[in-house]
């Protein structure tokens, strides 16, 4: 059965269908120019490009997005590789500015060093001039094509595979088609002397520059702008020497839409966004000296002027990227000294990860959600380290981590920030919910929603069960058996380690470790088998400490016993979710 089309697609297609017998309306029947046909007739022509880049995007993010988010996270290790990773995923994504959106939510959710991202930052540049190579390839004659093709694919195919495709597809063609119209649209201005010679201004380097620039930020995409001058080329109307400017010039424009997407974001992230501008603008620097022999080298590769300048915007990209990869680790420490790190006063009951802004982007609202989730991890880890200490040591110290505070004090501001997480990730996922997601995408949110409801319970273990067997223990004033004291520690440190694995499960997105803690989850059972009986034996043979400790004694083993069931049950939840498929072995 036919779904219904959305009203976008129906508006598109009327769209279409009115210009397909106006793309030559730009004159009238005396020969003159008609502006009011030629104005609209480009404004269309953009519309469509634009939205068949957001369309095409939208379905390759939709086949391919998650894979690429995955191969971004893990194969940045090393600069190189990571130019080739950052050119290789904005090509197929067909968005620099998507790319460094996810940098920046990758270095804010703790999954990638900022030093990492440089790399990625200058293989995006390159990626992004797969689409003017295409634009250049004259590909308008099959457009009609690629949107009967893609269009039948979207809405008549029931696997959602195909109906990505299809989207990729119709993109495609809408996009080729909104060239089509532009360049049609423009033919007039071959003849308008006026429009000639402004355009021949451009010439001028720092007038290119700057109009590539404007135009870019306005419209949020370099692709398209590098598509209007390849159009402008394919007419006839501008040179190579002109079009060279405009194509640095969008390299910056293009800059602010990782500009916008920092705003809120930690310093770390700040700095990527940073980065992005200050290596663009390096490139730009780099080469507009020496436009006239950079047009030079590029006429001597050959081809028709637009051809030259989809190859003049490949050379540079990837010039930028050679003349900085070299120098990626001294381009870091010199923006760390321009952005530093902040020393914030503020209150504990903070969210550091969480990003209102990403939820428009499920898949990195989803990394920023498991980076807030690993940190409440790291939280109750430093209860249960703490919590032991009064079982076993009659003076208490300071606590560990923040000295201004008692051990007891620093327990109850960490139950408060557990407390805390839990509402704020809880309503955050809620939020990611309401939005259209795949079915991957909610089975992931709602098995981190479980996540974070079993760590709050696990905190509450040590709140309410642990804490007041602590008095219960000073009022028998005495201490555990020798044996016993040492059974109880040696688990305690088990469940410690428990804790440990789920936090490289987290940090790591590492699933093997999830499936370690359920191994080790069926020893430690037996473990706390073992030493409970060992336990009673001890009180039917009357030794006096044992008797009388019994009830804190068991008490306190049940307690553990249950945060190992609630580990257990976080580890079976995420072992199999996507966030954590890209394991790393050790």
């Amino acid at each position: 059965m036919v779904t219904k089309l959305s009203k976008t697609s129906i508006l598109i297609l009327v769209f279409i269908m009115f210009f397909a017998g106006k793309v030559f309306a730009g004159n009238n029947e005396d020969g003159s120019i008609n502006w009011f046909f030629l104005g609209i007739g480009l404004l269309g022509g953009l519309a469509l490009f634009l939205y068949g880049m957001d369309k095409m995007s939208s379905g390759l993010k939709k086949s391919a997005g998650n894979r690429m988010r995955k191969i971004l996270a893990t194969l940045t290790n090393n600069r190189f590789i990571g130019l080739f990773v950052g050119a290789f995923v904005t090509m197929v994504i067909q968005s620099s500015s998507a790319t460094t959106v996810m940098l920046v939510s990758f270095v804010q959710s703790g999954l990638m060093s900022f030093v990492q991202s440089l790399g990625v930052i200058l293989g995006a540049n390159i990626g992004t001039t797969f689409t003017a190579q295409l634009i250049a390839f004259k590909l308008t004659d099959y457009a009609v094509l690629m949107i009967a093709l893609g269009f039948a694919f979207s809405i008549f195919s029931k696997k959602d595979t195909l109906k990505n495709i299809g989207d990729t597809i119709l993109g495609f063609g809408l996009l080729f088609y909104g060239i089509k119209l532009m360049s049609n649209s423009m033919e007039p201005l071959r003849t308008y002397s006026e429009f000639i010679d402004l355009l021949k201004n451009l010439e001028n380097p720092l007038a290119g520059i700057i109009v590539g620039m404007v135009f870019t930020a306005l419209i949020q995409s370099s692709s398209a702008f590098t598509g209007i001058v390849i159009v402008l080329a394919q007419q006839n109307l501008i040179s190579l020497e002109a079009g060279i400017p405009m194509i640095i010039g969008a390299n910056i424009g293009t800059c602010i839409t990782a500009g916008l997407a920092s705003f809120g974001t930690n310093r770390e992230a700040k700095r990527v966004a940073f980065a992005h501008s200050f290596l663009n603008i390096g490139g730009a620097l780099a080469f507009v000296f020496w436009i006239p022999y950079f047009a030079d080298l590029v006429k001597m590769i050959g081809g028709e002027e637009a051809r030259q300048i989809a190859n003049a915007h490949t050379i540079f990209n990837v010039g930028t990227a050679l003349i900085f990869i070299p120098f990626t680790g001294i381009t870091a420490v010199l923006i760390n000294k321009i952005l530093p790190d902040k020393l914030v006063t503020t209150t504990h009951l903070v969210t550091k990860y969480l990003d209102k802004k990403m939820l428009q982007n499920p898949a990195l609202a989803i990394d920023l959600v498991v980076a807030e989730i690993g940190r409440a991890v790291n939280i109750i880890i430093r209860m249960l380290e703490a919590v032991i200490i009064p079982f076993v040591e009659k003076v208490l110290p300071k606590d560990k981590y923040h000295p201004e505070l008692g051990l007891m004090e620093a327990l109850d501001m960490r139950e408060e920030e557990i407390d805390y997480l839990d509402s704020e990730i809880t309503e955050y996922i809620m939020q990611l919910s309401r939005k259209e997601l795949e079915t991957e995408r909610v089975a992931e949110i709602f098995a981190l929603l479980s996540v974070i409801n079993d760590l709050e319970n696990i905190s509450d273990i040590i709140h309410r069960e642990i804490l007041p067997l602590i008095e219960k223990k000073r009022d028998l004033n005495t201490d555990f058996s020798k044996e016993g004291r040492k059974e109880l520690l040696n688990y305690h440190e088990k469940v410690l380690k428990q804790m440990y694995r789920l936090e490289k499960v987290f940090k790591k997105r590492d699933a093997l470790k999830a499936i370690k803690i359920l191994v080790k989850g069926e020893k430690y059972t037996v473990l706390e088998t073992k030493y409970m009986n060992r336990h009673f034996k001890r009180i039917k043979h009357k030794v006096d400490k044992s008797v009388i400790t019994h009830k804190v004694h068991s008490d306190l083993f049940d307690a553990l016993r249950q945060i190992t069931m609630y580990l257990e049950n976080i580890a079976g939840t995420v072992a199999d979710a996507s966030p954590f498929e890209y394991a790393e072995n050790e």
